[in-house]
């Protein structure tokens, strides 16, 4: 468990990197006074690091503007898909000649419309592990049962002429338990039937990459993010940790 390895860090006097045997330990005033990048070998007490909860340091990162966006919570996507159940489906948009539409509403008292667009390859619908599928006015907890039956749900919203994607402020994509969120500032986000184009392969793998591509979608993609903090008896120093 890295939290605790990193408390039990802090409670050790010192902590000392075991690689790189043949650079000699430099005092770390000499490190911020020299000009990067250059490789050090240091020895070193840990004071802090951030953020503390191991959660936060999931970022969302854009690797078209480097931007650093904070994962979205739950209750942000649910309300987005409270807000887009409003627009009712277009039945113009039903059974096209890449989909097959199935409606119905809900016996609540909200009485929700709801239409499950599945996508088709050589004119057929394909096994579930294999389908794309779009959802109009489906809930949050709706969307999470479909993506443990079919490899990919993308929340739509009808218009006059075509489905189109959400608020990017929600994730555009769930593929299994992962939500594949795309950059607002970078992307361009096409019509819907910009995917009709991958179910016309001959073997559509609906891979996230490739449907953010054809969607006009700048994909972010989940890093990992620390900040530590470093001293010794000559001063101290910053040290951030960034991976995918």
């Amino acid at each position: 468990d890295l939290e605790l390895d990193l408390q039990r860090c802090q409670q050790l006097s010192v902590t000392v990197l075991t690689d790189h045997q043949d650079l000699s330990n430099t005092e770390l005033k000499t490190i911020t006074n020299s000009t990067a990048p250059q490789q050090y070998r240091i020895r070193a007490k840990l004071r802090t690091y951030k953020p503390q909860k191991l959660h936060q340091s999931v970022k969302l990162h854009c690797s078209k503007c480097n931007s650093l966006q904070e994962v979205p919570y739950g209750d942000d996507f649910d309300f987005i898909l409270h807000d887009s159940a409003n627009t009712a489906p277009n039945p113009e948009l039903h059974n096209t000649s890449w989909y097959e539409s199935v409606t119905w509403t809900t016996q609540d008292q909200k009485q929700r419309e709801i239409a499950i667009h599945f996508v088709k390859h050589d004119e057929m619908l394909q096994h579930p592990e294999d389908t794309l599928l779009m959802i109009e006015g489906g809930t949050l907890k709706e969307i999470w049962k479909l993506t443990k039956r079919f490899k990919c749900v993308i929340p739509v919203r009808s218009t006059e002429d075509d489905l189109e994607l959400l608020d990017l402020s929600a994730p555009f994509l769930l593929q299994g338990n992962v939500k594949y969120y795309g950059c607002k500032q970078c992307s361009t986000p096409k019509p819907v039937k910009s995917l009709s184009s991958i179910a016309a392969e001959q073997q559509p793998s609906w891979e996230p990459t490739e449907i953010a591509q054809v969607l006009g979608i700048e994909l972010l993609q989940y890093v990992f993010v620390m900040k530590f903090t470093l001293i010794d008896e000559t001063g101290a120093l910053n040290a951030y940790l960034f991976d995918y």
